[in-house]
């Protein structure tokens, strides 16, 4: 059930409900605060959702070195089970890989080394080596002074509001439980993730029934409601969650976030499975995203 504020008056030197309810409303205004001004730092950094400029996997005979948009050298893939991408440029190209000018072949390591390369290209691109679920690497480039940070204004959200703080139930799946999740550049195909559990809570008298998968120290939730179209991004957003051992969890959609394809068209974001498609709108959180001029960055 959603938390309520309740309105009070001090009499008697104590405080009322209503003043400790006002003065724990104004610590949660503060904290999404700093939250909110944390995620434009993030959105706007080097390597912030915004800065990313291509996303490009390699595949093929490792012998032939493949070109990548807006880079300069020939990449191509390594044998299996070696982690990352083979470089091959001149001097001239001006690539540093490990702070070292790349003349001839060298091995990119990708992030899921146990040392990644760091790889520069000039003073504002720089590039990561990522893994792909199907063992692959693929090469992300990333752009300090790229277009989406000039012509970024802000991230559109709406104001906090408590009855958006919802007390849930996380039930344990028994054994490995697992979830088919689609990707908006994946043509259709899905990608099993690992499932620990539902989500459940009540909303005006109608319960409803989420899943969340597991993705690095907390779960994370992907979900579409009405909103998405009209007054939120297309395509659903993110919120992060985290059980507590007594199986409640709380879901404070005033925290939710959009995906990064809301700021960048090269991320391949999840879509929310159908569980998480919610007919109700969901007026909490991050809208979108604006231009400098405050128009959408992106549909």
């Amino acid at each position: 059930m959603a938390h309520q504020v309740e309105h009070g008056s001090v009499a008697d030197g104590s405080a009322t409900q209503g003043s400790v309810d006002q003065s724990g409303t104004d610590a949660a205004l503060a904290e999404l605060a700093e939250f909110r001004d944390g995620r434009t730092r993030a959105v706007v950094g080097p390597r912030g959702n915004l800065a990313l400029v291509n996303n490009q996997w390699i595949t093929g005979d490792p012998a032939v070195g493949q070109p990548i948009w807006g880079v300069p050298g020939l990449w191509a893939p390594l044998p299996a089970g070696v982690s990352g991408l083979s470089l091959t440029a001149t001097a001239s190209d001006g690539i540093i890989v490990d702070g070292d000018v790349v003349d001839g072949s060298v091995l990119v390591a990708g992030l899921d080394a146990m040392q990644p390369s760091g790889i520069r290209f000039s003073e504002t691109l720089t590039g990561t080596v990522i893994a792909g679920e199907d063992g692959g690497y693929g090469l992300r480039v990333w752009d300090a002074a790229s277009e989406g940070i000039r012509d970024f204004g802000r991230i559109d959200a709406f104001p906090f509001d408590p009855e958006w703080v919802v007390e849930a139930t996380f039930t344990p799946i028994s054994g490995r439980g697992e979830v088919s999740i689609a990707h908006l550049q994946d043509e259709g195909r899905t990608r099993q993730r690992a499932l620990p559990g539902e989500i459940t809570f009540t909303r005006d008298g109608i319960d409803y029934n989420l899943v969340a998968f597991e993705d690095g120290p907390s779960l994370l939730l992907v979900f579409a409601d009405a909103t998405n179209g009209v007054s939120t991004y297309s395509v659903g957003r993110f919120l992060r969650v985290s059980p507590e051992g007594d199986g409640t969890i709380r879901l404070d959609f005033n925290r939710t976030y959009l995906p990064p394809c809301a700021f960048s068209y090269n991320f391949n974001c999840p879509i929310a499975p159908a569980q998480n498609r919610l007919a109700i709108p969901i007026e909490a959180g991050e809208r979108m995203v604006l231009a400098a001029d405050g128009t959408p960055l992106h549909d």
